[in-house]
């Protein structure tokens, strides 16, 4: 645009009679290759568009349909009976449906106990699709069913094999639902409760893309089986016999160790937090007395702490280590065990986006963002009365009602300690998911979808 201006102030030559010299046109003649150039190329470079409207994702208005953004593209799911109908949508501008499908779910069982939700996940060229505790594997890019199974299967690291549980039970142990006697259950990987633990239990390596099994490691009783974190895949396992780590693409034993009685009482469960793995060991009345956090890489343990005992949880603790007392919750260091801060009354902690997010106990509401290491507030969230659903992973999508029914949207990106505004509806909205590029929400007509850019 400068060459232009200057253009415009300079002064016309004299009329000439005749042509002028060549070198007269040189420069000039550079200056409108350089205009044209620009008006070809868009004249500015564009600024970057932080909100900008997709457009609808056809779907009926009904309350039980599900939507999944995974993979970067958006899922619907719908159910009529024990038929599943499943429809991939590429989030262009417009939208546009890539393929849909149907499957038939194995009829239910009658003594199983109900579980688990409806959700999906892409990894590699599958889509993992949840309902209950059975898995539907489709093909990414056809929706073709591939394989399925009546478990839920856990991806591991590399996203090509997952990992799968099944308990065995010995012949006549299942529970009478009837009958409402008090005792422990044990359950199938398919929710059948038994009154007497499993003979035995079945850890299989599945290949994610054709089901086959890779390897099949067998373990006496119960178990407690995890994908571990790493840059490869591999399993952590938790039985009676102490606890190992397998390498996920063989199942053989990378590392062993026994885990130590306390009091005579032997560990009964355990779970991965983050990057440790904790052990639980409980009293006869069923309240954790103990715990120890280990390694999930060399199995090396960290350190063990008594934890107070509380008959009613008060507060949530998602992603993190935590320790509720009549009076507090405190936030605990995961390499020493010891408090690192604690959280303020009447809120929820839950570990999203590089941060540590409290919501209010009763409200729900976002309060602040803050660090995971000290507690320190990084990004108040006053004004902002949602969150939107996404992947702890992702980028934090917030959103606030308008006068007229609309809805504004904001982001936090890790790192930046402050909400970035996007943009806003334009119309009513309710449930929304979110991903690191796109908005998702339902309204009265479909899905309405959005792309954001940080």
């Amino acid at each position: 645009m400068a060459l232009i201006e200057l253009d415009l102030t300079d002064q016309p030559d004299p009329a000439l009679s005749s042509p002028p010299p060549a070198h007269r046109y040189r420069i000039p003649g550079l200056l409108v290759a350089a205009v044209l150039v620009l008006v070809a190329g868009g004249g500015a470079p564009a600024m970057p568009t932080l909100w900008r409207y997709l457009g609808v994702v056809p779907a009926a208005p009904d309350p039980e349909l599900r939507f999944q953004l995974t993979g970067g593209r958006a899922y619907t799911m719908t159910a009529t009976g024990t038929a599943r109908e499943v429809t991939s949508w590429t989030l262009t501008e417009p939208p546009r449906q890539v393929w849909r499908t149907r499957y038939e779910l194995p009829a239910e069982d009658p003594d199983a106990v109900g579980y688990g939700g409806t959700d999906a996940r892409q990894t590699g060229d599958v889509l993992l699709v949840s309902d209950g505790p059975a898995t539907t594997v489709l093909d990414a890019h056809s929706g073709v069913t591939r394989w399925s199974a009546p478990m839920p299967v856990v991806p591991m690291t590399g996203g090509r094999l997952g990992l799968v549980q099944e308990p065995r039970f010995r012949p006549g142990t299942v529970y009478d639902q009837d009958s409402g006697e008090p005792g422990t259950l044990y359950f199938t990987a398919g929710g059948e409760p038994h009154v007497e633990p499993p003979t035995r239990t079945d850890i299989r390596a599945v290949d994610l893309y054709t089901g086959v099994t890779v390897w099949t490691v067998s373990v006496a009783g119960s178990v407690i089986a995890d994908a571990a974190p790493g840059d490869g895949p591999a399993v952590l396992l938790l039985s009676s016999a102490g606890m190992q780590r397998l390498d996920g693409r063989t199942g053989k034993v990378v590392r062993r160790i026994a885990l130590p009685r306390l009091d005579g009482r032997a560990p009964q469960s355990g779970e991965l937090i983050g990057d440790v793995m904790m052990i639980y060991y409980y009293n006869p009345h069923g309240y954790v007395t103990d715990e120890v956090a280990y390694a999930p890489d060399t199995l090396a343990r960290r350190w063990t702490r008594p934890v107070p005992e509380v008959l009613v949880q008060r507060a949530v603790c998602a992603g993190l280590l935590c320790s509720e007392s009549q009076a507090a919750l405190d936030v605990l260091d995961p390499a020493t065990g010891r408090p690192s801060w604690r959280a303020p009354a009447g809120v929820d902690l839950t570990r999203h986006g590089g941060y540590v997010l409290e919501t209010g106990s009763k409200s729900g509401e976002p309060v602040r963002l803050v660090d995971a290491a000290t507690g320190q507030t990084r990004v108040d969230l006053s004004g902002w009365p949602s969150d939107v659903a996404g992947a702890a992973e992702e980028p934090i999508v917030l959103r606030r009602g308008l006068d007229g029914g609309s809805s504004a949207f904001g982001v936090v990106d890790a790192g930046r300690d402050e909400v970035q505004p996007l943009g806003v509806t334009g119309g009513v909205v309710s449930d929304c998911t979110s991903d690191s590029r796109h908005v998702l929400c339902r309204t009265e007509n479909g899905l309405r979808a959005w792309a954001y850019r940080l």
